[in-house]
C-alpha cells in the first residue's frame, strides 16, 4: 500500500510539473509579440537593421516613443499620437457610461418589469448580439445623414451607444433575474416607485455586472476601426485609425521603433482596464450564469 501510494505521489507531481511546463510556454509563446513590440521600439533604428529581431536593445532609447506620441507622421499630418488618443478618449468615456446605464436601465424593464411583447423584444434584442458590424453600417450611415450630425465624436458615440446597447443589456438582464422578486415586491410595498427601486436598490447590487460592461464596451469601443474609419473624419479620427495612417505612411524612412512605440501606446488603455477590472470581469460573466 505504501508503495502503490508513492507511485501516485510521484505520478501526481509529474503531471503536475508536465501542466506547468505547458502552461509556461504558452505564456511564453503568448508574450513573445509584445516582447518584440517593446524591445523594438527601444532600438533605434541603426540597431534594428542589424541586429536580430528577439535581442535586447543595447541601449534604451525613447526617441521612438516621442516620436509616436507628438511628431509621427499619420499620412498628411505629423502631429503624433497624441490629438488621435485624446479624440477616442472623448468618444470612450461618454460612449461607455451612457451605454452601461441605458443597458442597465433596459434589463432592469425587461427582468422586473415585463410588458406585453417584452419576451419578443429581448429575443429581436438577442439576435442583435450577432450582427456584423457591416450589416448596420448602410442603415446607420442613413440614419445620421437624416440626424445632419456633422461632428466626428458625436457620431462615433451615437453609433458606439447603439451597437452596445444589446450586449449591456443582456448582461444585466440576466443578472437582474437572479435577483429574489421579493425583494422588489417588498420595496414596492414600502412605497419605492419604478425609478427608486432603480437607483436605490437594483443598481447598487448590480457592481459585477457594471464591471463587466465597462471592460467589455471599453474594449470594444477603444479597439474599433471600422466605424471609426467610416463614420470619422480628418482631426475627429480615433486612434485605431490614426495607428493605420501611421503604419501605412509611405513617404520617408519605414521607422518600425516609431510604429512599435505607437501601437503600445494605442494598446494600453485596454490593457490597464483587464489588467485592474478582469476579476470582476471573471465574476460578473458568472453572476448571472445560473438562471434566465
Amino acid at each position: 500500500m505504501a508503495e502503490l501510494a508513492y507511485h501516485q505521489t510521484t505520478g501526481a507531481k509529474v503531471a503536475r510539473y508536465v501542466i506547468y511546463a505547458v502552461l509556461i510556454a504558452m505564456v511564453l509563446f503568448y508574450l513573445a509579440p509584445l516582447f518584440v513590440m517593446l524591445s523594438t521600439s527601444f532600438k533605434s533604428l541603426d540597431e534594428i537593421r542589424t541586429g536580430n529581431l528577439l535581442s535586447l536593445p543595447s541601449s534604451i532609447s525613447f526617441d521612438a516613443w516621442r516620436a509616436a506620441w507628438s511628431s509621427a507622421c499619420t499620412g498628411i499630418e505629423c502631429g503624433g499620437m497624441a490629438p488621435y488618443f485624446s479624440n477616442s478618449l472623448k468618444m470612450m468615456i461618454p460612449a461607455v457610461l451612457i451605454s452601461t446605464l441605458v443597458g442597465a436601465f433596459n434589463g432592469y424593464i425587461l427582468s422586473m418589469w415585463r410588458f406585453k411583447g417584452s419576451d419578443t423584444f429581448f429575443l429581436l434584442l438577442l439576435i442583435g448580439t450577432f450582427l456584423p458590424f457591416q450589416v448596420i453600417i448602410l442603415p446607420m450611415a442613413q440614419v445620421l445623414g437624416m440626424l445632419e450630425i456633422e461632428d466626428s465624436t458625436t457620431r462615433l458615440i451615437l453609433v458606439h451607444v447603439i451597437y452596445g446597447l444589446q450586449f449591456t443589456t443582456l448582461f444585466f438582464r440576466n443578472y437582474y433575474v437572479t435577483v429574489p422578486g421579493e425583494l422588489v415586491s417588498a420595496a414596492r410595498i414600502d412605497g419605492a416607485g419604478f425609478f427608486r427601486i432603480f437607483f436605490k436598490i437594483l443598481l447598487p447590487i448590480s457592481i459585477p455586472t457594471i464591471m463587466v460592461c465597462l471592460i467589455w464596451q471599453t474594449t470594444q469601443i477603444w479597439n474599433d476601426f471600422l466605424f471609426g474609419v467610416i463614420f470619422s473624419s480628418g482631426d475627429g479620427q480615433p486612434i485605431t485609425v490614426a495607428l493605420n495612417n501611421l503604419v501605412n505612411t509611405s513617404t520617408g524612412v519605414k521607422q518600425y521603433n516609431v510604429d512599435m512605440a505607437a501601437a503600445i501606446i494605442a494598446a494600453l488603455p485596454t490593457l490597464i482596464v483587464y489588467a485592474i477590472g478582469g476579476k470582476y470581469f471573471v465574476r460578473g460573466l458568472t453572476a448571472g450564469a445560473v438562471k434566465g
